[in-house]
C-alpha cells in the first residue's frame, strides 16, 4: 500500500538518524510505538508525503480505490494530547461558557454535512454509541466523546488507511473497551487497514499484526506483534525517579503558603448544579476538600469532571452563581480570578488544547507564575531559576529553548506539568496529567506528583480513569455519573 525506500526528508527538522525504509502491505494493521519525542508522528508525516524527500522514494498503491492520491485514501486522526485537533479559533474556557443554542458553534450533524449513505451514518454513530449526541455543539463534547466522533467522522469517508494517534488515552474504562472492540471489528473489513501510534510500549491491541519501533529518531525494522512483545523489556531508571522524588520532598516550605482559616477547608461546594439550557451537567453536588487531602476524581466520559474543576479554578462563569467557598472565602465576595488562581496549580485537556503559543519552553513554564496563556512580562532571575529547577526535575531540561509547538505532544504535557508546579501551589489540580506520556515518563511524573502531595499543607485533586495512574497517597475518592 505504501513503500518508503531510503527516505531522507529535504527539511532537516524531519530527518531521522538514518534513511528510512518501511512498507505497509495490504492486509496489515500496524502499531508505531516508541517513547515521547522519538519521532513516531514524524514518521507518519513522512509516509504521507508531508515532507518532500531529497533522497530515496515513496510509492502508493491504494487499489481498488479509484485514485492513489493520499488525501483521498488516508484519514489521519491526531489528538493534540488526546483532545481533538486544535485550531487558532479554539480558546481556553470556551467549552464551559458556551450554550446549546450558540449558533456560531457547529453541531455534530452540521460538521458531518450531507452523508449520502444514511444507513452507514446510522451504523457508525450507533457503533460508537454517539447517535444521541448528533445535535450537540462540538465544543461541548467531553474528550472521550470527541474522540469517538472524530473516528466516526473519518470512517464515513470510507478510507483505505485509518491512522490514529494514541487512540485510547482520555477514555473511561467502558469507552476504552468499546473502542478497542470497534477497532477490532473494523480491522476485519476487507478494504480498511489501521495504523495506531502508541506511546505506551506494552499497549498493543490484539488485532495489530505488525509493530514498528521508533526510538531516538531511528526507525526500527517492522516485526510481528508476537515477536515484539516477546522481546519487550521496559527498563525504568529507578535511581532517577527516586532522585526526582527526593528533590521535591526537600523543597523548603514557602513562607507565604496558604493556610486555611475555615476549619481546614480548601474547597466547599454546597448543592452545586450546572445546567446548559435543558442539559444537566452537575446536580446538587456537595463536596468538601480539606487541606492535606489527596483526592482521586473519576467518572464516565461526559459526567462533568472537567466542568467541576472549571468551577473551582474560576474558569466557568456559572461558578459565580453557585454556592462555592475557596480557601475560606465565599465565591463572589469581591475576590478576583487572579487572587483565586495564585494558590492553584492546574493542568487540563482544555489548557493543553488551547496552548498554541510558539514560545520557548522556558517561557511556557514561566507563564505559570502569572496564570497566563503565554508570557507577557519578563522573568526575573530568581523566577527563571525556579522554572529551570522544575524542568530538570521532570527530566526535560534539554527542551528549555525549544519551541513549544515543535516538541511532541507528550513532551508538551510534561512542560505544562512543570508550569503547574512552578509556583509551588497550595492546591494542585491535575486533570488527566499522565495521558500521552510514555511508560518511563509516566512513572517519573507519577512519582513527582506523589512526592509533592506528601509535603505539609499541600492538597491534590487528581483526575484519571485508570487505577494504576493514581499516586499511592490518595486518601479520598469522588466518582461522578452523568446527571447525578
Amino acid at each position: 500500500m505504501i513503500r518508503l525506500q531510503g527516505g531522507v526528508a529535504r527539511d532537516s527538522v524531519a530527518r531521522f538518524a538514518f534513511p528510512v525504509s518501511l512498507e505497509i502491505k495490504k492486509g496489515e494493521h500496524i502499531a508505531v510505538v516508541g517513547p515521547n519525542g522519538a519521532g513516531k508522528s514524524l514518521l507518519v508525516d513522512v509516509l504521507l508525503g508531508r515532507y518532500p524527500l531529497c533522497e530515496g522514494s515513496i510509492e502508493y498503491d491504494f487499489s481498488p480505490s479509484q485514485s492513489n492520491r493520499v488525501y483521498e485514501n488516508v484519514k489521519y486522526i491526531t489528538f493534540r494530547d488526546t483532545y481533538g485537533s486544535a485550531d487558532a479559533n479554539y480558546c481556553y474556557q470556551l467549552r464551559w461558557n458556551t450554550h446549546d443554542q450558540d449558533d456560531a458553534i457547529p453541531t455534530l450533524r452540521e460538521l458531518l454535512g450531507k452523508v449520502g449513505d444514511e444507513k452507514l451514518l446510522d451504523e457508525v454513530l450507533h457503533m460508537f454509541s454517539i447517535d444521541h449526541l448528533i445535535d450537540k455543539r462540538i465544543v461541548l463534547l467531553s474528550s472521550g466523546e470527541l474522540r469517538k466522533f472524530q473516528i466516526a467522522e473519518a470512517l464515513l469517508s470510507s478510507p483505505r488507511l485509518l491512522i490514529i494517534d494514541n487512540p485510547f488515552i482520555g477514555l473511561d474504562v467502558a469507552t476504552r473497551a468499546l473502542l478497542c472492540s470497534v477497532l477490532g471489528q473494523l480491522s476485519a473489513r476487507k478494504n480498511l487497514q489501521i495504523v495506531l501510534v502508541l506511546s505506551q510500549l506494552d499497549d498493543v491491541p490484539e488485532f495489530i499484526t505488525s509493530v514498528v519501533p521508533v526510538e531516538n529518531m531511528s526507525v526500527g525494522a517492522k516485526v510481528s506483534r508476537a515477536e515484539y512483545l516477546s522481546h519487550l523489556d521496559i527498563v525504568l531508571d529507578v535511581a532517577a525517579i527516586k532522585m526526582a522524588q527526593q528533590r521535591v520532598l526537600s523543597l523548603p516550605q514557602k513562607a507565604d503558603a496558604y493556610r486555611s482559616q475555615a476549619g481546614g477547608e480548601v474547597v466547599r461546594l454546597n448543592k452545586v448544579s450546572v445546567k446548559y439550557d435543558e442539559r444537566v451537567i452537575l446536580k446538587e453536588l456537595d463536596w468538601v476538600v480539606e487541606q492535606g487531602d489527596v483526592w482521586a476524581l473519576s467518572g464516565e466520559n461526559g459526567a462533568g469532571k472537567s466542568t467541576l474543576l472549571s468551577l473551582v479554578c474560576a474558569d466557568n462563569l456559572q461558578s459565580y452563581a453557585c454556592d462555592i467557598e475557596l480557601f475560606g472565602r465565599k465565591r463572589g465576595t469581591g475576590e478576583s480570578i487572579w487572587e483565586i488562581k495564585k494558590h492553584i496549580g492546574y493542568v487540563s485537556p482544555e489548557m493543553h488544547r488551547s496552548y498554541l503559543r510558539n514560545l520557548p519552553v522556558i517561557d511556557i513554564v514561566a507563564s505559570g507564575l502569572h496564570d497566563s496563556i503565554g508570557l507577557y512580562v519578563s522573568t526575573p532571575p530568581e523566577e527563571l531559576a525556579a522554572c529551570e529547577w522544575w524542568l530538570e526535575t521532570f527530566g526535560i531540561s534539554g527542551l528549555r529553548d525549544k519551541s513549544f509547538l515543535k516538541i511532541s505532544s507528550g513532551e508538551q504535557r510534561l512542560v505544562l506539568l512543570a508550569r503547574a508546579f512552578v509556583k509551588d501551589p497550595s492546591l494542585l489540580i491535575l486533570d488527566e496529567p499522565l495521558h500521552g506520556l510514555d511508560t518511563y515518563k509516566r512513572s517519573m511524573a507519577r512519582a513527582i506528583i506523589e512526592a509533592f502531595s506528601q509535603r505539609p499543607g499541600k492538597t491534590l485533586v487528581f483526575v484519571s480513569h485508570y487505577e494504576n495512574e493514581l499516586p499511592n497517597t490518595i486518601t479520598k475518592r469522588l466518582f461522578l455519573k452523568r446527571n447525578r
